[in-house]
């Protein structure tokens, strides 16, 4: 009896820890302006030269969010009663927190800390909640054990997206920066999938932000299947979508647990593979439901501004990456994709089988604000993928419909890598087959990587003439020519001719000043000439 008892306690016990032991966003003061100067005006001192570069080609500026937060302040943070803190980001200026309610609010009494939000949100507005967490990797843990051992299972996948076509026209991932975020990476470092990968030097780092290690193991083998669909290469039975791209690997998943310090994980490596100048990020994770239903988002949170990752997946986005993630595999639960998939700056992804049928258990849109998800689809009924033994098999779960197109997205990019990141995946939801009916199911549908490698070769030859050459419009004109001029040239003379040769209209143009009034000229084909450092270029005008 006495046993029953202490077991009954230690039960009741452990039930009262749980209750009272709470996460929290901890907001900072502002980041100290000389600092901020300091070190914006020498960015390689915070971001990597290859980060740097991206930017530059993208025309996204570096500011205050690419500046780390205030280490000291975390550290105060830190040594503060019963506070455990899990992560930091520099782009929220926050730290993410673990400990009791009262030692959480306490932190208020900090002079640097601004504001705390509790990821139980009854503790910050009304809500809702779950009574239980399932496993989110159920679907993709039914594995088939028939091994296949030939290129075809993996065909399917990539024909169906028309990657094929870019890897013909040696469009492979060359020169991109990938990253992955998952639970782990176990046999990574010998498995046969990846040993062009390593012997090229393309395997760049890994690390474990749960537990703050360099090891690409982690607590699951979820990422070594989801990583295959990219980065694999086994000659004549397997090859991923970029075979050519290079790669980081990030533990951001916690498979012990289920809370939202693992969101806090991911915006950090998020932020981390920024500063490492990647392209493509992979996120073949959601979250939605948690240990503690406290936590859980309900579908109002699905806004794609709320919760910690769609914040961190907006502001990738903004720094210029393409955040390649899940729908989910709610469409038989929950139904709505979860979140980072619900953000605008995540690029979702659902799943549909073999013949580009919509398949049930991909979570669908739109998310709580209207906006369209998933943005397209790609396999995820018996994807081929390669597990960490090195042996190649099928596996079900969007999970592997994500890395499957943000492989096709790093080898897109690398035959335009100047072009934004907008622009990149417009064309990749313009190029889909239901861009003009999307569907709640589908999004804009199953997209042709083919058409959208085209239409960039296309804009990007467009971009490189606007670059180095004036351009006139519009034309024919009515009243008035306005000029675009190159990044080479500030000012030019403007000449307009009749088809006599005779001058009719003189004008100095600048990049300031570049419109010229031609109303009060008769209609009729006339020759436009605009000189500038030494070069004339002639232009055929219609007025009116």
């Amino acid at each position: 009896m006495m046993k029953k008892l202490s077991l009954l306690f230690i039960v009741f016990v452990s039930t009262l820890s749980f209750a009272q032991t709470e996460d929290a966003l901890v907001f900072l003061e502002s980041k100290d302006p000389a600092v901020v100067s300091a070190a914006l005006a020498a960015p390689i001192t915070i971001l990597t030269q290859a980060a740097i570069n991206r930017k530059n080609a993208q025309s996204i500026a570096i500011d205050e969010r690419d500046v780390p937060l205030n280490e000291i302040q975390k550290a105060a943070i830190e040594a503060s009663a019963g506070i455990n803190v899990l992560a930091k980001s520099k782009w929220l200026n926050a730290v993410y927190v673990r400990g009791t309610e009262n030692n959480i609010n306490n932190l208020l009494n900090l002079s640097f800390v601004t504001d705390i939000e509790f990821a139980d949100k009854s503790l910050n507005r009304p809500t809702g909640g779950k009574q239980f967490t399932k496993d989110k990797f159920e679907i993709e843990n039914q594995t088939e054990s028939r091994p296949v051992y030939n290129y075809g299972s993996a065909a399917n996948q990539t024909e169906m997206l028309n990657v094929d076509y870019l890897h013909e026209n040696d469009y492979t991932g060359e020169d991109i920066l990938v990253a992955f975020m998952d639970n782990g990476y176990p046999g990574v470092l010998s498995n046969p999938a990846y040993a062009t990968l390593r012997n090229e030097g393309r395997l760049l780092g890994y690390y474990d932000f749960v537990d703050r290690i360099e090891n690409p193991n982690g607590t699951g083998s979820h990422g070594a299947g989801t990583f295959s669909d990219a980065a694999g290469f086994l000659n004549g039975q397997f090859v991923g979508t970029a075979p050519g791209a290079s790669y980081y690997l990030y533990i951001t998943e916690d498979g012990n647990s289920e809370s939202p310090a693992e969101e806090a994980y991911w915006v950090e490596a998020l932020e981390r593979s920024d500063s490492l100048g990647v392209y493509v990020t992979n996120t073949s994770l959601g979250y939605q439901a948690f240990d503690n239903p406290s936590f859980d988002h309900d579908y109002p949170d699905l806004d794609g501004l709320t919760t910690i990752a769609a914040r961190g997946s907006n502001i990738g986005f903004d720094k210029g990456m393409i955040n390649v993630t899940s729908a989910g595999n709610e469409g038989n639960g929950f139904g709505k994709v979860g979140t980072p998939a619900d953000a605008a700056g995540s690029f979702t992804i659902g799943a549909v089988d073999e013949d580009e049928n919509y398949v049930s258990f991909s979570s669908r849109g739109p998310n709580a604000a209207g906006v369209i998800k998933p943005d397209v689809m790609a396999k995820g009924l018996d994807a081929a993928i390669v597990n960490q033994n090195g042996n190649v098999r099928t596996a079900s779960g969007t999970s592997f419909s994500s890395p499957i197109t943000a492989g096709a997205v790093a080898s897109l990019w690398s035959a335009v890598p100047n072009l934004k990141n907008d622009v990149v995946m417009q064309a990749i939801r313009e190029s889909a087959d239901r861009f003009n009916n999307p569907t709640n199911q589908y999004g804009y549908g199953v997209p042709n990587f083919g058409d959208a490698l085209n239409a960039l070769l296309l804009l990007g030859t467009e971009q490189q003439m606007l670059d180095t050459n004036f351009a006139l419009y519009p034309n024919p004109v009515s009243t008035q020519i306005n000029i675009s001029f190159p990044k080479s040239a500030e000012n030019a003379e403007f000449a307009l001719y009749n088809v006599l040769g005779e001058r009719v209209l003189t004008a100095r143009i600048s990049s300031l000043k570049n419109n010229v009034d031609v109303s009060a000229l008769s209609s009729g084909m006339y020759i436009a000439s605009i000189t500038s450092n030494n070069k004339t270029t002639s232009y055929k005008i219609i007025k009116e």
